[in-house]
């Protein structure tokens, strides 16, 4: 009974495919309708400055989006680290990717405290980009918001600067 139990135990790591399965799927739908919407977007470009339509604040609107582009982008990366995280922690080695100097350090996971450190930096970046998003569409209405921009600037430049010296212990 004990030998059956252990072997039910130690196939159920298995089940972690799910959630690999799941971030792969999720990061090719991203990538995809990242792509989609930037094809869509340079459509847009195309119609204002070549064939000269007019829209308004069409610059903030196209920064907008390729911001928005990025964040989805780092987001399927993510996903692909976790997944591929998993794959690695519970059930094998990827070994084509230990194989290929193309792979590098990024996507090769050695314990759960690796896969974390990857993760956070690459949120980190996220909720960089998110900040930056929406700093386009701030009005300065009084002096103190551009109090409050600087020091939004700052813990971001902070959280930046830590998040880099943690990657060198």
């Amino acid at each position: 009974m004990k030998i059956f139990f252990e072997k039910m135990l130690w196939g159920s790591r298995y089940l972690t495919l799910l959630a690999v399965w799941s971030c792969i799927i999720g990061m090719a739908l991203l990538f995809t309708l990242s792509a989609i919407d930037m094809g869509k977007l340079l459509i847009e470009f195309i119609n204002v400055y070549i064939l000269g339509h007019e829209v308004e604040h069409f610059h903030t609107a196209v920064v907008s989006h390729v911001i928005t582009a990025v964040d989805d982008f780092l987001l399927a990366m993510v996903l692909l680290i976790f997944g591929l995280g998993v794959y690695e922690l519970h059930i094998d080695k990827i070994e084509c990717a230990r194989d290929n100097p193309a792979a590098g350090k990024l996507l090769q996971i050695e314990s759960l405290d690796d896969l974390k450190d990857r993760l956070g930096k690459v949120i980190l970046m996220i909720l960089i980009v998110a900040f930056f998003k929406n700093v386009l569409h701030v009005e300065f209405n009084e002096p103190l918001d551009i109090l409050y921009m600087g020091g939004g600037i700052f813990l971001v430049a902070l959280a930046g600067y830590y998040g880099h010296k943690g990657g060198h212990k």
